[in-house]
């Protein structure tokens, strides 16, 4: 972030005044809105700005209606920050950005019955130590599209009918330390042909469908070019503790070179299974015309509603613990993989459509139910399957074999207690990602650093599975 010099723009909800300069705390604005109208559109700002927010509320009559065309740089940033600290500026409205740049929200709290956050082509959002709370009334909590270098950061997000944060078309940025909670769907994904996202050190807990999802299903017209083929590709999701989901705890639908490393996975899939490596689904929401340019432009998918056939390849899940403490357990399964499938004619997409090409187990330590808890494979991973049949991953990872023992969940605290064998389980070896088979235009993702683990504390060695080391 920025550390040049800013201009000013100080509001207060109760005793501010928009005809105020706004130039210091005691010629405060009385709306969000006023500051907003006297940061420059579409211009490129040579010179940033920060509003900085006194202590109360703002209702949404006090916030822009729209926020659009603001085109911050690195060096002119627009700042909305509160002036005192976490917790002491609180928006009851929403905020609903396009086409912005270099828009940073600093300790803010949206708090709200409904969608709290809406950013479409966007650059250079940030999102730091900030609560956004949708209640019962959000879809999403957080929702991004077709937009690039995000950022949320250290921020408590949660409460929606869908999911807590809403990746669609999002390019480089990361998901980080933060608390991601309360949806009835998947608590976070990122799909649209999402790529170079790292998902790292979160709590992600009391989630329906899923925890976190790399991929899912998208309407072809939202995606971007050249990220239209995969859902989701470049994925890193690491160091993240994900609990008390009825879902699957993590999961990968569609995606190409993700990995799942080093998480702890506690309380999953109560209605199910664990983990989960399926296709991904992709349809034509109605504009034909775009489906079928992307199509004609190499993309997978139809002009009409679709299905679920996006395939996956090259994807990692090593290192992670999956605990289950009796009486917790699956409903059915460890995991589920899907078996291959025919994507529709015309489609584009290969042929047969698979979910398990690459697909890598190992080094997780997994306690789920009794010994008799099947893997879940069905007809993916099957024994002629060069990565993943079943033989491989009973061999390359302890299936109730060891009960990890951590301090006290219940409390939150994740690491591995004393006298448990995770203390004497090393993990393995995680390859790089090659992006030598990646489709046309796809440029390369760095792959992701495994040093520390949640806590910061550096893995010696390869450290242990799970997001904390002994």
């Amino acid at each position: 972030m920025s550390n040049g010099a800013l201009i000013s723009l100080w509001v207060n909800p109760t005793s501010g005044s928009d005809s105020a300069s706004g130039a210091s705390a005691d010629q405060a604005l009385r709306s969000v809105s006023e500051a907003w109208r006297r940061v420059p559109v579409s211009t490129t700002l040579t010179q940033g700005y920060r509003i900085l927010l006194q202590p109360g509320t703002y209702p949404a009559a006090l916030l822009p209606n729209y926020m659009e065309y603001r085109w911050g740089t690195s060096h002119a940033p627009v700042i909305i920050q509160a002036a005192q600290g976490p917790g002491t500026a609180r928006l009851t409205g929403d905020l609903n950005v396009f086409d912005t740049r270099h828009l940073y929200l600093i300790d803010l709290e949206i708090d709200r019955s409904g969608d709290t956050f809406h950013c479409e082509q966007c650059s250079y959002v940030l999102i730091r130590t900030s609560r956004l709370w949708g209640g019962t009334g959000a879809h999403e909590t957080v929702k991004v599209n077709q937009s690039d270098h995000i950022y949320i950061e250290d921020s408590d997000i949660g409460g929606a009918d869908d999911n807590a944060i809403d990746f669609v078309a999002v390019h480089v940025g990361h998901i980080r330390g933060n608390k991601i909670h309360d949806a009835t769907d998947w608590c976070a994904y990122a799909k649209g042909g999402s790529s170079a996202i790292t998902v790292d050190s979160n709590e992600i807990y009391d989630c329906g469908t899923g925890g976190f999802t790399a991929g899912q299903g998208t309407g072809f017209e939202f995606m971007q070019a050249p990220w239209l083929q995969y859902e989701a590709s470049g994925i890193a999701v690491t160091n993240n503790v994900i609990h008390d989901t009825q879902g699957a705890g993590l999961g990968v639908n569609g995606g190409y070179n993700i990995v799942l490393a080093y998480n702890t996975l506690y309380r999953v899939g109560s209605r199910s299974h664990a983990v989960e490596f399926v296709h991904g689904s992709r349809g034509c929401d109605g504009d034909t015309a775009t489906c079928a340019a992307h199509r004609r432009a190499g993309g997978w998918g139809t002009a009409d509603e679709g299905g679920q056939y996006i395939p996956n390849k090259h994807v990692t899940f090593a290192n992670n613990l999956v605990y289950n403490p009796a009486p917790y357990a699956t409903a059915w399964q460890h995991f589920a993989v899907a078996g291959r499938t025919t994507p529709p004619a015309g489609s584009g997409a290969p042929s047969p459509a698979e979910a398990d090409d690459d697909l890598r187990i190992f080094g997780n330590v997994i306690w789920n139910g009794t010994t008799e808890m099947p893997l879940g494979f069905g007809e993916g991973c099957a024994d002629v399957n060069p990565t993943c049949s079943e033989s491989q991953v009973l061999a390359g990872n302890a299936v109730n074999t060891l009960e990890p023992r951590l301090v006290n969940p219940s409390g939150g605290v994740w690491t591995p207690a004393s006298g448990s064998a995770l203390r004497d389980t090393p993990a393995q070896v995680v390859s790089a990602w090659s992006w030598s088979d990646a489709p046309a235009g796809v440029p390369a993702v760095t792959a992701p650093s495994f040093g520390t683990d949640r806590s910061g504390t550096p893995r010696v060695g390869l450290g242990h599975p799970g997001a904390y080391e002994p």
